[in-house]
């Protein structure tokens, strides 16, 4: 009671709570496009279902023309081919008008990132301005609110099925958006049962943060907004993880924001009780700091990089009648070698790829003179040349030796034109899996010939001194013998050769090298650490400073073909961009 006035209590609604889900106006939208990744890939339809309420306002449908071609894969995957697309508007066209109708509703995605990623790269092409749409992502509430029981993965398919949608997913935007309607509606549903009834609450509940995890947000403070490696640290100083970011803060501050989605990450943060950071002049010193600290204390939740020694290598053995072995180690200087592997089966696939090509024997005895042993059934069959039987000289094996080691070191023409051959055959006689398996080892091969073609160019070279434009300056590596030694940073305004001069003064002496005893890099990561070394050579912009000795590749070497190989891995990638990954654990 206060004077004048009497005080009514009154029990709260949900609309004081926040915007109640039946008011609020949902666009579904789902797009097809010519692959998985919008810096690559093109829209080539949109599909969105407006609703509010449980009822349908309106459909925006439109084919758009990519300007770019449409892969085969995606053509039978979708049904849309270039020609369907041939007079359709263009995205100039297109984007306007969606995001008019759009108006400010919330978009709602299954797997929004995607959708809402090449939405983004289109208006930033068009130079159109983000409206900053509110979102919701199926795919991620469904992975919080249902159980493995109900819904194996969470593929809009499955969940079609689960919600018995009044629409099939066909892989055409329409359909798509109509079937992601229905599920929507399911979940929602869902977490009325939850507690969840207003737009607030379904935005908490999509990024849950527990109270634990916001209370560990201290762990964070006091750290750079610079490039940099982060270390957690249990409570008796054990390293669990090693990251590196280009802004430490920023990415640390990530980890207890909910944004994380891997169990095994949650899992560490809930344990660490200290971030410690190590400064770095740009991003490659943080990537090669971030491999060798992994490396030396194998933190339990990097999965990544920590058994470096657990590479594997092809090698040809040094013997009277040598064969392809797989070393878990570096393997001498003086041998023909390929690798590192980033697995055994990988290097057996390469080691299939060569013995298809070249008839090597494949027996593991030693073999020498005047000891023969049983011939084998490769021998019965003309695909080993059976030095077992004592009746083949060193001197009329060695040939077949000298083809091998040539197709490892430098051509792998005879290796590619074998299995390629033998591709066609296998497709001709509708062998599909086959042809496949043989195109894999293949790959596997290729991918191992140009990372030694790259890292030999790289170990030849006794020193390098590269420099790289950044916000104004310049970015400065000095690398030997393929190792990362020294690196600095020129801010804009100040003169880059004062600080290259100053990096070069603090090392020693230039240690010179003409590539002759260059052997393999070993199995202390150096093999991983050379290839971040040579992606940051390969930028755009990057200048050779100094160049001690010479930094080179043949130009009918294995590089060729890398082209092909990075064509197959993204089309492997591309295949089925909304494949479920079930990183986070359902709440029951």
């Amino acid at each position: 009671m206060t004077t004048g006035q009497q005080t009514v209590a009154r029990q709260a609604s949900f609309a004081d709570l926040g915007t109640l889900l039946v008011d609020v106006t949902f666009v579904v939208v789902d797009l097809e496009t010519t692959g998985g990744s919008p810096a690559a890939a093109a829209i080539t339809e949109i599909g969105a279902v407006k609703v509010r309420g449980g009822e349908p306002l309106g459909e925006f449908h439109t084919l758009v023309n990519p300007q770019t071609s449409i892969p085969p894969f995606i053509a039978v995957l979708t049904g849309i081919t270039e020609a369907m697309v041939a007079t359709a508007p263009g995205l100039a066209a297109v984007l306007p008008d969606f995001l008019g109708w759009a108006g400010t509703s919330v978009l709602v995605a299954h797997n929004a990132p995607f959708d809402l990623g090449f939405l983004r790269a289109g208006c930033s092409r068009l130079d159109l301005a983000w409206p900053g749409f509110d979102s919701v992502d199926t795919a991620r509430l469904a992975r919080r609110v249902l159980t493995r029981d109900e819904a194996p993965d969470c593929r809009l398919a499955t969940l079609a099925r689960l919600f018995r949608t009044s629409a099939t997913p066909t892989h055409r935007a329409l359909d798509d958006a109509r079937a992601t309607v229905d599920v929507l509606h399911g979940l929602i549903a869902r977490l009325g049962g939850l507690g969840v009834h207003t737009l607030e609450e379904l935005r908490a509940f999509s990024s849950l943060v527990t109270p634990a995890l916001r209370r560990k947000r201290r762990l964070a403070e006091g750290l750079p907004h610079a490039p940099g490696v982060y270390m957690f640290r249990d409570g008796r100083g054990r390293i669990l993880y090693v990251g590196k970011s280009r802004d430490v803060a920023t990415r640390v501050r990530s980890y207890f924001a909910g944004s994380e989605r891997r169990a095994r990450i949650a899992e560490m943060v809930g344990i660490a009780e200290r971030v410690d950071y190590l400064p770095c002049a740009h991003g490659l010193e943080a990537d090669v700091r971030e491999l060798r600290l992994i490396a030396e204390h194998k933190p339990p939740y990097n999965k990544r990089s920590r058994f470096p020694e657990r590479a594997s290598y092809l090698v040809l053995t040094d013997e009277p009648f040598p064969r392809l072995s797989i070393l878990r180690r570096s393997p001498a200087t003086d041998t023909v070698w390929l690798g590192p592997f980033p697995s055994a089966r990988a290097a057996e696939l390469a080691r299939d790829a060569v013995h298809e090509t070249f008839p090597l024997r494949r027996c593991t005895p030693r073999l020498a003179r005047g000891r023969p042993r049983p011939r084998c059934a490769l021998a019965d069959l003309g695909r080993c040349p059976a030095p077992c039987d004592g009746e083949l000289e060193v001197e009329d094996y060695r040939p077949l030796v000298d083809a091998v080691a040539g197709a490892m070191r430098a051509d792998p023409e005879p290796v590619i034109d074998a299995t390629r051959a033998r591709i066609r055959e296998l497709v001709s006689a509708e062998r599909f899996e086959e042809a496949g398996s043989a195109r894999d080892r293949l790959a596997c091969f290729l991918r191992a010939a140009v990372r030694r073609q790259r890292l030999t160019g790289l170990l030849a070279v006794g020193r390098l001194v590269a420099a790289q434009p950044a916000d104004g300056g310049y970015d400065f590596a000095v690398v030997e013998a393929g190792r990362l030694i020294a690196a600095d940073a020129s801010p804009a305004g100040s003169p880059p050769a004062r600080h290259l001069t100053a990096l070069l003064a603090s090392l020693p002496a230039v240690r010179t090298s003409d590539g002759s005893s260059a052997g393999p890099p070993g199995a202390d990561g150096s093999a991983e650490e050379m290839e971040c070394v040579l992606s940051w050579l390969e930028r755009p912009g990057t200048r050779l400073v100094q160049l001690d000795g010479v930094y080179a590749c043949p130009l009918q070497g294995p590089l060729r073909w890398r082209g092909w190989l990075e064509q197959l891995a993204g089309a492997a990638g591309a295949a089925d961009p909304l494949a479920d990954r079930r990183r986070i654990r359902p709440q029951r």
